[in-house]
């Protein structure tokens, strides 16, 4: 049953945006006067679990139809599939949400009131494909709201630094999230539901994923200046780069055999070692 819900959640794409809500809550304990504490860094842990599983099962229970009718995801999802009802998931929406407002409240009152805003950004992502090809940015801010968040669990007030790493995150999420929806570019005009791709064809959806990524470079770069990072703070920076820039060499707009190795390994790779540099950084 546990493995059935890690699944429906995709529990392991946490990688995404974790390393990034951990590198908000040390940037605020390097830049702050605040000092390492391991309970609130499990409270930010736990927040982004929370929110992530209500997001995803969110998702899935919203696109169930959808998915049903789509055979790239039809066989492989688990409600389409029957593994899991439509109705469980969504009390395990409904559970996951109450435990993130929860864990906001014993983290400080900023994160508890901002909690509900989280909430609707996070999960309203998944009705943009109804209505607007600018679903791939609307996820971006959704995961952007980590690095911020996990700074404002620690200081309570908002700074530049943490929200230059927002921005990087919302461009390389709306980036990878193009290139992953090409797969579903024609079955998305077909069911008159809106993407980038399906609006404006595979080759100007990729051409607009590496100018949204180079934005997320930007950011990235511009961020390590601004913290006058060290030596492995910039090898952070440049190995995220190349580590983006790779991910393009994978895609074709005539073979999207390597879609799987582009979204998944390099973004989880990317993110993870950056996270690694960055803050063992602040250590040497």
């Amino acid at each position: 049953m546990v493995k059935n819900y890690l699944s429906l959640i995709k529990f392991s794409h946490t990688i995404f945006a974790l390393p990034f809500a951990l590198i908000g809550y040390f940037l605020a304990i390097e830049f702050s006067a605040y000092s390492f504490d391991w309970t609130l860094l499990i409270k930010v842990v736990l927040c982004m679990v929370f929110a992530r599983s209500a997001a995803m099962a969110f998702n899935r229970y919203i696109d169930r139809d959808i998915d049903k009718a789509n055979s790239r995801t039809a066989e492989v999802r688990e409600i389409p599939k029957g593994i899991i009802n439509p109705k469980s998931a969504l009390n395990f929406v409904f559970i996951n949400s109450l435990l993130f407002i929860a864990t906001t409240y014993f983290i400080n009152p900023l994160c508890f009131w901002l909690s509900p805003i989280a909430l609707v950004v996070i999960l309203g992502y998944s009705y943009t494909k109804r209505f607007t090809a600018l679903c791939h940015l609307i996820l971006g801010i959704g995961l952007s709201l980590a690095p911020i968040g996990a700074y404002l669990s620690v200081t309570s007030s908002f700074a530049w630094l943490p929200l230059y790493y927002s921005f990087a995150v919302l461009f390389w999420v709306a980036g990878f999230d193009l290139i992953y929806s090409l797969q579903d570019a024609d079955f998305d005009k077909d069911m008159n539901l809106h993407s980038i791709p399906s609006a404006l064809g595979a080759k100007n959806a990729l051409a607009l994923a590496k100018f949204f990524h180079l934005i997320s470079i930007a950011f990235i770069l511009f961020a390590t200046y601004r913290a006058e990072g060290n030596w492995l703070y910039w090898l952070g920076s440049i190995v995220f780069t190349i580590l983006l820039v790779f991910q393009h060499s994978l895609i074709k707009v005539d073979d999207l055999s390597k879609v799987n190795l582009a979204f998944f390994t390099t973004n989880g790779i990317a993110s993870l070692i950056y996270a690694i540099l960055l803050i063992a950084s602040f250590y040497i």
